[in-house]
């Protein structure tokens, strides 16, 4: 798909290659812990504490979670909690809004993999695809996926689906993929919606088995899990981690 031509019909019709989703959801079910370890534990407050971090990854080693999600500041108290564990560390950048320089983000991976954190986060240049400035989102984006895996990090990035219309999601997925992103993902859970099988669909139609990916924003219930898992969705992100596990028969 050429970043400046329009979307079509056909180009949903592209093989992307075969994702599973039926055999993913049976396996990622089977138990409580296979299901922790897709899920991102996440905090990413504003008002949270030192105290709640360390909560959060308390919980994230018992549970066996997949990553333990957090803003920035508190990425050298994660990596210390967590240090020996397994568990890794994620961080978001450019978050919430999707408005930083390249410059920032570039510089914001690189202190936050050199501090241990081997997961990141990003949001999209949403006003700069929907201004159509598709080569600067390319770019945006490429500049971080560089950054991380020259680090052995993960790259997922947010594409804020809660503000987008059909063919930007389309749009924005692809120039992910184009970019080297490891994950595409819904949203950051402070827009006005957050994930949805559709948009989960939507994207795992583009993405085919090219890059995984990640559902999260409001999601609290393991039938909600189900649903987004079954759209195709791989790995989740939640606050709600512990409740949802609890559900499936955790303790």
């Amino acid at each position: 798909m050429a970043l400046t031509a329009p979307i079509t019909e056909a180009d949903l019709d592209f093989d992307n290659g075969s994702f599973d989703s039926v055999a993913f959801t049976a396996q990622a079910l089977s138990s409580w812990q296979a299901l922790a370890a897709i899920i991102d534990h996440t905090l990413l407050d504003p008002e949270a504490t030192r105290a709640q971090v360390e909560k959060l990854c308390d919980e994230a080693i018992r549970y066996r979670f997949g990553c333990a999600m957090i803003n920035p500041v508190w990425a050298s108290t994660a990596v210390a909690v967590l240090a020996g564990t397994g568990i890794p560390v994620g961080a978001v950048i450019g978050f919430p809004l999707g408005a930083s320089l390249v410059s920032t983000l570039r510089q914001e991976a690189t202190a936050l993999t050199r501090l241990g954190a081997r997961e990141l986060d990003m949001v999209i240049p949403i006003g700069q695809l929907k201004s159509g400035n598709y080569h600067a989102v390319l770019h945006t984006i490429r500049a971080a996926v560089t950054v991380a895996h020259h680090h052995g990090a993960l790259l997922k990035v947010i594409l804020e689906t809660a503000l987008l219309n059909v063919e930007e999601k389309l749009r924005s997925a692809e120039i992910a993929i184009q970019a080297g992103a490891d994950f595409v993902k819904t949203s950051t859970g402070f827009a006005s919606g957050g994930a949805t099988p559709v948009d989960v669909a939507l994207l795992r139609g583009v993405a085919g088995a090219r890059c995984g990916v990640k559902a999260s924003g409001g999601i609290r219930t393991l039938a909600e899990v189900r649903a987004l898992l079954e759209a195709g969705a791989n790995r989740i992100g939640a606050s709600a981690s512990v409740a949802i596990v609890r559900e499936l028969g955790a303790e």
